[in-house]
């Protein structure tokens, strides 16, 4: 039997690893720092004691850089494992519902048209954002006209035939945008290079609101992830609360893909070794999925930009061949046991 509840010294185990790993990757790069110099540098930044060169290495290029990654691997594996939850489907996640599919659908549409709002928030989110919340509705809308009790079976099936509709989309628009093409292609791939404080900031603050309410909505997916019926005999209100969560989930992977690109296999290994770790319960593998995720992209990423310096691998592709690899091995010895 797993354990039933989080217990404290698991945050504090995670808190330290997740510190560790931060200063691992912020110290590792093209230019090496030793972990003091990396600390003492953070500790005369809040003393207001002017920097070096060195230091704004760290704390312009780097440190943004580190953080994006801690926060877009938070998003994609909480997401995903409130999917798989949700959908009861240990392969669900982001991409299952067409989320992804229709956020990086708008995120290429406005690299190819030059969209700019003359904000600071930059074209590519907006249509992110906005092309993920139009993919949930359509898919929730199709889904209701098709089964008024929005059943799993429909929303998964709809949600896997909207991908590949928009995935064509998107070929189409690339086909036509040939001057755009290094730009899309390096987007695809998923990348988290350029990002600032201000994404960081952005995707911290929607973390902290619909990522709070997901894990407010722990004890209503672990009584989804028995099944409908039984959720609603315990009082459920099961039609509200998947409106809920997918509408949650959309705006985080809107985000999420407008900053980084796409970036796979996250929300579908990490929930899974977590849940292995800590059991079935909601409450835990949502807030372990936090850390987790962080924790995981952050090395994704570390990897990526070390393995063959100074050429720099997208960070997607690390993580689809790493995280292949991890899905495939869990899968075998869930099936052999």
């Amino acid at each position: 039997m797993k354990n039933e509840k989080f217990k404290p010294y698991h945050y504090l185990i995670f808190i330290l690893i997740f510190l560790f790993t931060l200063i691992l990757c912020v110290s590792i790069g093209s230019v090496r720092f030793e972990f003091r110099e990396v600390i003492k540098i953070f500790y005369d930044y809040f003393r207001g004691v002017d920097n070096s060169h060195r230091s704004s290495i760290i704390l312009q290029v780097r440190f943004p850089r580190v953080l994006a990654a801690a926060l877009v691997g938070s998003i994609l594996s909480i997401t995903g494992a409130s999917m798989q939850g949700l959908l009861r489907n240990p392969l669900a996640d982001g991409g299952t519902m067409g989320i992804v599919s229709g956020a990086s659908l708008g995120a290429v549409l406005s690299i190819a048209l030059g969209f700019s709002t003359g904000m600071r928030i930059s074209g590519v989110v907006l249509m992110s954002i906005l092309f993920s919340f139009i993919s949930i509705m359509i898919v929730l809308f199709l889904s209701y006209r098709l089964d008024y009790s929005l059943s799993t079976t429909t929303i998964i099936l709809l949600g896997v035939v909207f991908s590949m509709f928009t995935s064509s989309l998107r070929s189409f628009i690339i086909v036509f945008s040939s001057s755009k093409l290094e730009a899309i292609t390096t987007w695809s791939l998923g990348s988290l290079s350029g990002n600032s404080y201000f994404s960081v900031l952005l995707m911290f603050i929607s973390l902290v609101i619909f990522g709070g309410i997901l894990i407010y909505r722990s004890t209503e997916l672990d009584a989804l992830s028995l099944g409908e019926e039984n959720a609603k005999n315990i009082g459920v209100d099961v039609k509200k609360v998947k409106l809920e969560i997918l509408i949650c989930v959309s705006i985080l992977i809107g985000i999420c893909v407008s900053f980084s690109g796409t970036i796979g296999f996250v929300g579908l290994v990490v929930p899974h070794i977590l849940r292995r770790i800590f059991g079935p319960g909601h409450r835990m593998l949502l807030i372990s999925s936090i850390f987790g995720g962080s924790i995981f992209l952050m090395l994704m990423d570390l990897v990526s930009r070390t393995i063959l310096s100074p050429i720099e691998i997208p960070v997607g592709v690390i993580t689809s061949f790493i995280g292949s690899i991890i899905f495939i091995y869990t899968f075998y010895k869930m099936r052999s046991r």
